[in-house]
C-alpha cells in the first residue's frame, strides 16, 4: 500500500466508458494506462482491438474519417469493410479472409474479413504490481460453417513502456478451416509525417503492384499529405524469425518498435498511404499477404487449422524515447 495515494487508479489502471452519439453510440471502451507514459484505448465491442495509442501525451495512431463505428453498421460485402474501418492503432483482419474481396472455392469473401466488426462475447481485466492484463474472447462461429474462437490477452507493463498482444485461436468445429490473420497496425500524425524515420530490417522487399514498384526505392521515406495519393504496399521478408519494424519521430523524440515471430507471421506488409486526411502508415504483420484468400491458396501460403487445434500469435510493441 502506497501511503502517498488514495486510490491505485491515481497512477495506473483501467477505466471503462461508453460512447454517446454517432455510429459508435453505446460502444464500450477500456482506457488502460500504466503510469509510465503509455495509454491504450481498447474496444471490447470490436474484438478487443486498440483504437487509440498515446505515449507521453503524444498520439501515435491513426483514426480514420469514419471514427468509431459499432458492429451493427458492418456491411460484409465487397469492400464495404472500409465504411467501418476505424483503423486506430490495431484493427485485426481475418479470420476467414484477409485482403482483396474474392471467391475462394465457391465462398464469397469480403475485404479483410469480419472479425474486427464482431463484439467480444466476454471481456474483463485484471491488475497486479507489474502489469495490467485485458482479456477478450470473440466467437467467430457460424452454423454449417467455420467455428473459430479467438482468445486475446493484451498485457500492458507497469515496469516499462511495452505491451503485448497474445492471440490464441481454436478451431471448435469438426472440419479443417482456412485461417488468415493480419495485425493492421496504423501509425498516425504527429508520430507520422515527412520527417519520420522508418526502419524495417528485412532481407527482401517486393512491391504489391506496378504502381508501388515505380517508387520502391523510397519505401522507407514518408511524404507530406498529397491530394489524390494512391496507396503503395510493400511486402517484407525477414532472414530469420525475428521480425521487427520501427518508426521514430525526431521532432518529438518518440517512436515505437513492433516485434513478432516472422516464422509464424510470415507476411509483413508496409501500407504507405500519404493522402490528405487519409494519411497513415500501416506496419502489419500477418500469416498471409492481403491479395485475397484465393491467391494465397494458389501460392501455397494459405494456413489451415485442424478440428480441435489451437495456434497462438504474439506481437510486442515497445514505446521509445531513444532511437
Amino acid at each position: 500500500m502506497n501511503p502517498y495515494i488514495g486510490n491505485s487508479a491515481q497512477l495506473a489502471g483501467v477505466e471503462e466508458s461508453r460512447l454517446v452519439g454517432g455510429k459508435g453510440d453505446g460502444m464500450r471502451l477500456y482506457h488502460a494506462f500504466n503510469g509510465a507514459g503509455t495509454e491504450l484505448t481498447l474496444s471490447p465491442d470490436r474484438n478487443g482491438d486498440i483504437t487509440r495509442l498515446r505515449f507521453r501525451g503524444v498520439n501515435m495512431s491513426y483514426l480514420s474519417p469514419c471514427g468509431y463505428v459499432a458492429p451493427a453498421y458492418y456491411e460484409g460485402t465487397g469492400s464495404n469493410w472500409l465504411k467501418s474501418f476505424t483503423a486506430g492503432f490495431l484493427t485485426t483482419c481475418g479470420l476467414q479472409a484477409v485482403g482483396s474481396p474474392c471467391v475462394d472455392e465457391g465462398e464469397e469473401l469480403p475485404l479483410h474479413g469480419s472479425i474486427a466488426n464482431q463484439p467480444c462475447s466476454y471481456s474483463y481485466w485484471e491488475e497486479d504490481e507489474t502489469a495490467i492484463r485485458l482479456h477478450f474472447i470473440t466467437r467467430d462461429e457460424v452454423i454449417f460453417d467455420r467455428k473459430l474462437v479467438l482468445k486475446r490477452t493484451v498485457t500492458l507493463s507497469k515496469e516499462e513502456n511495452t505491451f503485448t498482444i497474445l492471440d490464441e485461436i481454436e478451431n471448435t468445429g469438426d472440419r479443417t478451416e482456412p485461417l488468415e490473420i493480419l495485425y493492421h497496425m496504423n501509425m498516425g500524425y504527429p508520430l507520422l509525417d515527412e520527417d519520420s524515420v522508418i526502419t524495417i530490417p528485412s532481407e527482401a522487399v517486393t512491391a504489391r503492384d506496378a504502381h508501388a514498384l515505380e517508387d520502391i526505392a523510397n519505401w522507407m521515406h514518408m511524404e507530406k499529405p498529397q491530394p489524390g495519393y494512391q496507396e503503395r504496399c510493400y511486402y517484407h521478408k525477414f532472414a530469420d524469425q525475428k521480425g521487427s519494424a520501427a518508426i521514430w519521430q525526431p521532432k518529438l523524440g518518440v517512436g515505437l518498435e513492433i516485434q513478432f515471430d516472422a516464422g509464424k507471421l510470415d507476411g509483413f506488409v508496409e501500407w504507405k498511404m500519404m493522402g490528405v486526411r487519409d494519411y497513415v502508415l500501416g506496419l502489419e504483420c500477418g500469416n498471409c499477404y492481403p491479395d485475397g484468400r484465393d491467391v494465397m491458396r494458389k501460392t501455397g501460403m494459405l494456413k489451415f487449422l485442424e478440428p480441435g487445434q489451437t495456434i497462438s500469435y504474439e506481437v510486442k510493441v515497445t514505446l521509445k524515447e531513444k532511437m
